[in-house]
């Protein structure tokens, strides 16, 4: 599969309420965090479960709608969220997509984490249980066009969000893994502003 797959994510986790289920924990992280940042992994598997892609990095967000997803490995490639315009730049290609934000992020991970508090606006929110200390809740656009089926977040003992799973419509799941979170850390507003490279092909969408 083409690395394209690992993109249009976005956004992420922070302390919650302590012996909560996960979605008391979810919208506890939405009310309360502003800002965040943390080292990723990603793998994305195929039907079968097996590996077909990996990835890590880091990334930054300020809400609503303000993110930037670094990928460093294997490859490097950047996400960034202005707050009007999503810009995707992949260094190998010297390649820049340029979309507006509402129209990429849609009912995305993005969408449910660093958008608006009004979580169940655009998703069907449900527990999940309780799995190795770790608890899960299941989100489901609402959106019949998301290109998502549903998204499993997991949080940890001390509240954290660290494992996000992504299903799509082909049957793949993307598992997003998060470390070294800092929540609502000061971030410089240059992080969240994109300027195409002199000379990259720029793609509107």
């Amino acid at each position: 599969m083409h690395k394209k797959l690992l993109l249009g994510l976005s956004i992420l986790l922070c302390a919650a309420t302590a012996h909560a289920g996960g979605i008391a924990k979810l919208k506890e992280f939405i009310a309360a965090t502003r800002s965040a940042q943390a080292n990723f992994t990603q793998v994305v598997l195929d039907q079968s479960g097996k590996r077909i892609q990996s990835a890590s990095g880091t990334m930054q967000f300020v809400r609503p709608g303000k993110f930037r997803w670094t990928y460093q490995k294997p490859y490097e490639q950047l996400i960034v969220g202005d707050g009007a315009k999503f810009w995707l730049y992949d260094a190998d290609l010297n390649q820049v997509t340029v979309r507006k934000l509402d129209a990429a992020l849609g009912s995305s991970p993005a969408a449910l984490l660093s958008g608006s508090n009004e979580i169940e606006r655009g998703f069907t929110l449900k527990e999940s249980g309780t799995q190795d200390g770790l608890d899960w809740l299941r989100a489901t656009p609402k959106a019949q066009d998301s290109s998502f089926n549903g998204i499993l977040m997991a949080f940890d003992a001390q509240s954290n969000l660290v494992i996000m799973e992504l299903n799509d419509q082909f049957g793949h799941k993307t598992v997003l893994r998060f470390s070294g979170l800092k929540c609502n850390p000061s971030l410089s507003p240059s992080l969240f502003k994109f300027v195409p490279p002199k000379g990259a092909d720029v793609l509107s969408e």
